[in-house]
């Protein structure tokens, strides 16, 4: 095939130069009903609490793991507003460590920044986390919000740490994360908050204190900064094709690199779950963000047919069936 003339881009350098951080986020909403019903005004206060509460600079990576049309033409249309920096768009659903194997290695930064999209930031997040990171020897994981249940991961590299810490380094145990906080985690996540505190009533926290700066001994894998090459040697090397799962692997990868895991002592970001409850309404409008999403009420007991004796083992298998036939999953 023939060319006429030369690029005009040829002589021309880009002054762009990518942030030290890419933020990463994976969007998932396959359409927007049923457990889906708010997942799109929850992905739009994620994304204005990123722009609103982050002063450190950064590159915005989404994606979009086979979402369905509206949510690809928000983000289309974000992007086009300049207010994601890389949108890879998926075809389908490739998973959510598949999607970490696409999105990391594409990241321009040294250090990723990853959050589910459904994740509320909270002013000085970021600050927070790269203190931690370029304070403490050897960090992996660095968490904006800590969160009890995940200290319970297998974690070599504290042990180690504490049995022979670096000179200067304090370390105690104690209760320092909120109850308030865990109960908030536990209602996100769809767990009774109650039978949580109550299992974790004895647990306490390490707390970490290195050159001013405190840590608590754990991370989570909903939200977490970390170094693109410690996280990249983590990552598996095969495809698996699984949806969901290999997230405590991962963590456990980090581990056995020899890499610590740990959170902010205070709470930077939020797991939002999947339903705008009127306590979270109130505090995202306190934060000073837009929400137009009318708020929904949580039972506080357990539906009737939910009472009867054995009711959960046929209405849960009889929910996925309808899903599936609802949606056209194979």
């Amino acid at each position: 095939m023939p060319r006429v003339g030369i690029s005009p881009t040829r002589q021309e350098i880009t002054t762009y130069r990518p942030a030290r951080v890419t933020v990463v986020i994976i969007t998932y909403i396959p359409h927007l009903e049923g457990y889906f019903a708010q997942r799109l005004d929850i992905l739009k206060i994620v994304l204005q609490s990123l722009r609103a509460h982050t002063r450190a600079p950064y590159d915005l990576l989404i994606f979009d793991n086979g979402s369905c049309a509206e949510v690809v033409d928000y983000l289309r249309s974000a992007q086009a507003a300049g207010e994601i920096d890389y949108l890879l768009l998926s075809q389908r659903n490739v998973g959510k460590i598949g999607a970490f194997q696409i999105a990391f290695p594409a990241a321009p930064g040294e250090v990723i920044a990853y959050a589910d999209d459904d994740v509320l930031f909270y002013p000085g997040w970021l600050e927070a986390s790269l203190r931690i990171l370029d304070t403490f020897p050897k960090v992996g994981m660095v968490s904006a919000v800590p969160v009890r249940d995940a200290a319970n991961r297998p974690h070599k590299t504290l042990d180690a740490l504490l049995a022979s810490p670096p000179p200067g380094m304090e370390i105690r145990q104690e209760r320092r994360i909120p109850d308030a906080w865990e109960a908030d985690w536990a209602i996100s996540t769809g767990r009774d908050p109650q039978a949580h505190l109550e299992a974790t009533r004895e647990h306490k926290d390490w707390v970490l204190r290195y050159q001013g700066v405190e840590a608590i001994g754990s991370a989570n894998h909903f939200q977490f900064l970390s170094p693109k090459e410690v996280i990249l040697q983590a990552l598996p090397t095969t495809w698996s094709g699984r949806l969901m799962g290999q997230m405590i692997a991962l963590e456990e990868r980090i581990d056995a690199l020899g890499y610590l895991r740990l959170s902010t002592v205070e709470r930077y970001a939020r797991h939002l779950g999947n339903a705008l409850t009127p306590e979270l309404v109130e505090e995202i409008r306190g934060l000073g963000l837009t929400i137009e999403a009318q708020p929904v009420r949580l039972r506080k007991k357990k539906h009737w047919l939910l009472r009867i004796p054995g009711s959960g083992r046929v209405l849960w298998p009889l929910y996925r069936y309808l899903f599936r036939v609802l949606h056209g999953v194979e």
